[in-house]
């Protein structure tokens, strides 16, 4: 069906946003589809001087994307906005301006923190930069999500109390890549 880049945008060796897009693609509604997990661990700070010469980890990035029929994001929040990593993946694959990796992809933003607000403040910046970067965005289902018991299973998989809601998310999702990838 669907190639999907999952960008996340944590780097934590223990990160609960990595566990949760690893628990999101192994439900049911994303059966059939391809996920490919995106290394921006790997990338150097964006400066604008390299554009002519990309490191090869941009490089890897950019084909990813390209590849794809659409973006999941799942950012942690930090200090009410989305991490550093993130917008350096964002910034890099964007350029050099005119060849943005990013351009007309659809995209699903989720995340999850200990805070009770989730991470709504961080996924409205991220949303900010998408919409400059011309990526349609899902705006319903959205999805704060808070770090707690339930939320996943000792196995990784997603917990009963929440199947239904992400379940609903990925199903939304992922209709929403087929509608603009057509």
């Amino acid at each position: 069906m669907s190639k999907i880049a999952v960008v996340v945008g944590s780097l934590r060796a223990e990160s609960f946003n990595r566990k949760l897009a690893e628990a999101l693609i192994r439900l049911p509604a994303a059966e059939g589809h391809d996920f490919t997990f995106a290394d921006i661990g790997a990338l150097p700070l964006y400066d604008q001087d390299d554009d002519d010469d990309q490191a090869e980890s941009v490089k890897a990035l950019k084909a990813l994307v390209s590849g794809s029929d659409g973006v999941m994001f799942v950012t942690p929040e930090y200090n009410r906005s989305m991490p550093g990593v993130l917008k350096n993946a964002i910034d890099n694959a964007s350029r050099p301006y005119g060849q943005s990796a990013w351009a007309g992809k659809p995209a699903g933003v989720i995340g999850v923190s200990v805070g009770a607000i989730g991470t709504a403040l961080a996924q409205q910046h991220l949303r900010n930069v998408l919409a400059y970067l011309d990526m349609p965005t899902l705006g319903a289902p959205e999805a704060f999500l808070q770090w707690k018991e339930g939320l996943l299973n000792e196995d990784g998989t997603v917990g009963a109390q929440s199947a239904d809601f992400l379940g609903g998310w990925m199903t939304a999702f992922l209709d929403y890549v087929a509608i603009h990838s057509a």
